[in-house]
C-alpha cells in the first residue's frame, strides 16, 4: 500500500530541525556575513587613512622641524595599506584576512608616524604628541569590527611600540613616565574591555538573528504542511474537493480565454457500501486506496489531474482535444479498475470483484455556460453509467432525452418547496465548553419530496447551489429562525449556513437587514456561517458583502475549517467571530499523531484571537479532551441532537440544575 502524503504533512509539522552545536555555530558565525565583514573594514580602512593623513597638520602645528618626515611616513603607509587592501578584495580574500592587513596598517601608521615624530628637537612636544597613540589602540578595539583575538594582538603591539618609545626619551621626569604609562595600559584595558563586550554582543544578536531565523523557517514549513493537508485527501493523498476544485477553475479560464478544450471525468466504486458493510470500514479504506494509486497511474500518459471529491467518488481532469480521446481515457479508467481484481464476492449483478462506474463530460462551444455545468453533465453521465448496470462508461449526450437524473428532480422540487412547505428546519445546540450552557443554536436546513421521503443535504444541497435556489432558500431560512427563536429571545444566537453564492448576490446583505427590521431582530444575535462550493474564491463582491454584513452586527463564523472547504487564506482576509473545526480533527484524536494535528490547528486558529468551536462531540471522552484543550464551544450528538424550534420555545425545567445533572452536556 503506498504511503499517503498525510503522513508526510504530519512530519513535516511535528520534526523539529536539528540545531547546530556550540563549536558549528561558531564555525557559523566567522563564515555569516563574510561579503558584509570585508565590506566594512575595506570601508573603515578608507576613512581611517583619509583621518591618518589629516593629521598632517597636527604635525606641522607640533613637531615642524620633522613635520616633512612624519607627513611622507604617513603617505607611504597609507599608500601601501590602500594597495594591499584592494589587492586582496581583488583576489576575493576572506574576510579574516583583509581584517589582519588593516590591523597590520594601524600597527605600521603608528610605528612609521612615531618614529619620524621622534626625531624632533622639540622633546617637551613630542612628549605630548605621544599621547596620541591611543587613538589607535581605539580604532583596532572600537573603530573596526575585528575579532576579539585580533584586537588584543593589535593592541598589545601599539602599547609596547609606545612604552619602548617612552622608555627611549632622555633622562626626564620619572612621574612623566608612569603617568603616561598608565594612561596607555588604561586605553588598552579599556578599549580591550569594551571590544571584547561588543564580540559578545555580535555574537548574541548573531545567534538572535539565527533563532529568528530557524523559527521563521519552521513556521514557514508548519504553513506550508497545513497548506498541503488543506489540499490532501488524508486516506489516498490524492487531491481534496477543495484543490480539485481550484484546478477546475483554472481550466474552465484557460478554456473561456484560448479555447483549450478538457474534460471531467467522475468515478464511482460500484457497490461501496455494501463493500464497507460486508468486509469492513478498514478493508474498505485499503480498498479505496488501491483504487486511488491504480487510477493516478492511468491518468499519467495523458497528464490529468486526479481528486477524490467524496466518499468512493473521485474526479480526473484531463486536457483532451476530442470526445473520442476522452472516452478512450474513461474506458482506461474503468478497465485499470477491472484488472485489479479485487474481491467483492457480496455483490448481487453476477460481478465478484470491484468495479467503477465512469461518466464523462466534454468542454463544447456554448454559449452562456457556467463551470459548475460540466460538472453537473459529468454527474449525470454518470447517473446514466450507474443506470446501465455499473462498471461501464457514459458520455454525457445534450441530445440524449433519457440524460435526466435524480438531481433534475429535485432542481424541480426546489421550485416548488417552500410554497409547498416541503422545506423545514432542525436546530442542532452549542455549548459553552465548561459551563454546558447553551449559547447558540446551528439551523439546518431539512427537504422531503411529495410522498414524505427525505432528501439528504449532500444532495439537494448542491442541486439548489448549482440552479440558483439557494438564494430564496437562504432568505426562507434567515427568516424562519428570526420569526421561530429569535423575536422572542428562545436562544441568545442562531448560526445560519450560507453559500459563496449568496454572498456574491447583489442585495443580500440588504435583504438580510431587511429581514432583521422587519422581524425586529438585533444583527449581533444572527450568524452567518460561511461554506465552500465550487464558487469558493477571494472574490471581491464577497469581501465586500461581508463587510456589510458584519457592519450590520452580524457575527461571521468560519465552518469546516482544516478540511479543505476552507483556506488559510480566509484566515488573513477575514475576521471572523468563531472558527468551527471540522469533526474529522476531533475523531482522529484517538492516535497520538491526530491529537498533535488538532493542538496544531487549534493554536494556529487561538494565535488569530477568533472563537473555536469543535464540531462532532459525541463522548464524554471527546468532551473532556475539549475542555483540556480550553476550547470555547462544542456541538456534535453528545452535546444535543438537531431537534424542531419547539424544542427550544418550551420553558426551561424548574431546577436547571438538576436538570443538567441528570442530562449534562445533552439536548
Amino acid at each position: 500500500m503506498k504511503h499517503t502524503l498525510a503522513d508526510v504533512v504530519e512530519i513535516d509539522l511535528h520534526t523539529e530541525p536539528p540545531r547546530p552545536a556550540s563549536a558549528e555555530l561558531r564555525a557559523l558565525y566567522r563564515e555569516e556575513g563574510q561579503s558584509t565583514r570585508r565590506q566594512a573594514t575595506r570601508q573603515g580602512l578608507w576613512i581611517a587613512v583619509a583621518a591618518y593623513l589629516l593629521f598632517s597638520i597636527t604635525d606641522i602645528l607640533l613637531v615642524p622641524d620633522v613635520a616633512l618626515y612624519a607627513i611622507a611616513a604617513r603617505f607611504a603607509v597609507g599608500i601601501v595599506a590602500i594597495a594591499a587592501l584592494e589587492i586582496q578584495v581583488r583576489l576575493n580574500a576572506s574576510a579574516n584576512a583583509i581584517d589582519a592587513t588593516s590591523a597590520c596598517a594601524v600597527i605600521l601608521a603608528y610605528a612609521g608616524w612615531l618614529c619620524t615624530a621622534m626625531m624632533t628637537s622639540d622633546i617637551q612636544s613630542i612628549s605630548y604628541y605621544m599621547v596620541f597613540g591611543a587613538i589607535f589602540m581605539m580604532s583596532v578595539n572600537l573603530f573596526f569590527s575585528f575579532h576579539f583575538r585580533l584586537s588584543v594582538v593589535a593592541s598589545v603591539v601599539i602599547l609596547l611600540i609606545f612604552l619602548a618609545a617612552l622608555l627611549s626619551f632622555p633622562p626626564m621626569d620619572p612621574t612623566y613616565k608612569l603617568a603616561f604609562g598608565t594612561f596607555c595600559a588604561s586605553c588598552f584595558v579599556f578599549t580591550s574591555y569594551v571590544n571584547w563586550k561588543l564580540n559578545r554582543e555580535r555574537y548574541k544578536v548573531f545567534l538572535n538573528a539565527l533563532e529568528a531565523k530557524v523559527q521563521h523557517n519552521e513556521a514557514s514549513e508548519r504553513g506550508k504542511a497545513l497548506l498541503r493537508l488543506s489540499n490532501t485527501d488524508p486516506l489516498t493523498g490524492l487531491a481534496n474537493r477543495r484543490a480539485i476544485d481550484q484546478r477546475l477553475r483554472y481550466y474552465w479560464d484557460d478554456w473561456q480565454k484560448s479555447g483549450r478544450n478538457f474534460a471531467a471525468i467522475l468515478i464511482d466504486v460500484d457497490f461501496f457500501k455494501r463493500y464497507n458493510d460486508c468486509y469492513g470500514h478498514q478493508e474498505g479504506d485499503r480498498c479505496l486506496i488501491l483504487v486511488a494509486n491504480a487510477l493516478e497511474a492511468s491518468i499519467s500518459p495523458y497528464g490529468g489531474s486526479i481528486g477524490r471529491y467524496g466518499g468512493e467518488e473521485f474526479i480526473v481532469l484531463a486536457r483532451l482535444d476530442t470526445g473520442e480521446r476522452v472516452a478512450d481515457l474513461a474506458e482506461a479508467i474503468r478497465r485499470t479498475v477491472e484488472d485489479l481484481a479485487l474481491a467483492h464476492g457480496q455483490r448481487r449483478d453476477g460481478t465478484s470483484i470491484v468495479t467503477v462506474s465512469v461518466g464523462a463530460s466534454f468542454t463544447r462551444n456554448q454559449t452562456g455556460t457556467k463551470l459548475e455545468k460540466i460538472i453537473h453533465e459529468a454527474d449525470r453521465a454518470l447517473y446514466a453509467a450507474k443506470a446501465s448496470g455499473r462498471n461501464c462508461v457514459r458520455l454525457f449526450d445534450p441530445n440524449d432525452p433519457q440524460s435526466s437524473d435524480e438531481s433534475e428532480n429535485v432542481a424541480a422540487l426546489l421550485k416548488i418547496a417552500i410554497d409547498q412547505k416541503l422545506v423545514s428546519l432542525v436546530y442542532q445546540p452549542i455549548r459553552n465548553a465548561v459551563s454546558g450552557r447553551i449559547e447558540a443554536v446551528e439551523a439546518l436546513m431539512r427537504l422531503r419530496m411529495l410522498d414524505g421521503t427525505a432528501v439528504t443535504p449532500s444532495l439537494f444541497i448542491p442541486v439548489a447551489e448549482r440552479t440558483g435556489a439557494i438564494l430564496e432558500l437562504g432568505r426562507w431560512a434567515i427568516r424562519t429562525v428570526c420569526r421561530e427563536l429569535l423575536m422572542d429571545d428562545h436562544v441568545p444566537v442562531v448560526s445560519v449556513n450560507v453559500s459563496p453564492i449568496q454572498l456574491k448576490a447583489p442585495g443580500f446583505a440588504a435583504s438580510v437587514a431587511a429581514i432583521l427590521g422587519e422581524t425586529g431582530v438585533a444583527g449581533g444575535r444572527l450568524a452567518l456561517e460561511i461554506t465552500e462550493g465550487l464558487e469558493m474564491e477571494m472574490h471581491s463582491d464577497i469581501l465586500r458583502c461581508i463587510s456589510d454584513l458584519k457592519t450590520l452586527g452580524i457575527k461571521i463564523w468560519l465552518d469546516d475549517f482544516g478540511t479543505g472547504f476552507a483556506g488559510l487564506s480566509w484566515l488573513r482576509l477575514i475576521d471572523f467571530d468563531t472558527v468551527k473545526i471540522d469533526r474529522s480533527f476531533l475523531h482522529d484524536c484517538g492516535t497520538p499523531r491526530g491529537k498533535a494535528m488538532l493542538q496544531d490547528i487549534i493554536g494556529l486558529v487561538r494565535n488569530r484571537g477568533h472563537n473555536i468551536l469543535v464540531e462532532g462531540v459525541e463522548t464524554d471522552d471527546q468532551l473532556r479532551l475539549m475542555q483540556e484543550f480550553r476550547i470555547d464551544q462544542v456541538q456534535g450528538y453528545h452535546v444535543g441532537r438537531p431537534a424542531p424550534a419547539e424544542n427550544f420555545t418550551a420553558p426551561p425545567p424548574a431546577d436547571p440544575r438538576r436538570a443538567r445533572l441528570v442530562s449534562p452536556l445533552r439536548g
